[in-house]
């Protein structure tokens, strides 16, 4: 039995296109582009539409993306995306509940769910230091100043936030 919101590719029921993702990474990816914060073959991009899909899909409760109604959902992906949100624990939550969930055994929709979470979890992406303020700091220019190893989602996930705002 296919998953809802997966189609089959060759009509014997055997294979199943992940359509939520890909739906999840649309909607995630023309936020982005709309919103022109980053050119969209950079890491940074990549990071901030993994981030956004990922809120995108997992706060998807009913099972089916909302389509036409992206619009109204604006407001719980910003609240999701906040800076003062647990961000990060609410992914574990989700992908674990949605992994035991009747949506979660074998979906290729989780598959690169997961996938994209490990990439946001493992790869580290080299940012300014936001926590250091360095002697003279109005006087550096953009590229100039500490820099700090830093978690792709941690970058991914404000420049999401941010192009929700501009959408």
């Amino acid at each position: 039995m296919l998953h809802r919101g997966h189609e089959n590719t060759d009509g014997d029921g055997d294979a199943a296109v992940p359509m939520a993702w890909f739906y999840a990474e649309y909607i995630a990816d023309e936020l982005l582009r709309t919103g022109d914060l980053m050119p969209p073959a950079s890491v940074e991009f990549r990071a901030g539409r993994d981030a956004l899909a990922l809120t995108v899909f997992l706060s998807d409760t009913g099972g089916e993306l909302p389509g036409i109604r992206v619009v109204s959902q604006l407001e719980t992906w910003l609240s999701l995306t906040a800076y003062d949100q647990p961000w990060q624990d609410w992914v574990g939550e989700r992908m674990a509940a949605l992994a035991a969930g009747p949506r979660g055994a074998g979906s290729p929709d989780l598959a690169l769910a997961e996938a994209a979470w490990r990439w946001l979890v493992e790869t580290e992406l080299l940012a300014p230091d936001l926590d250091a303020v360095p002697d003279g700091a109005g006087a550096l220019g953009e590229d100039e100043g500490p820099k700090v190893w830093t978690p792709a989602w941690q970058l991914g996930l404000p420049l999401g936030h941010l192009a929700i705002h501009l959408f």
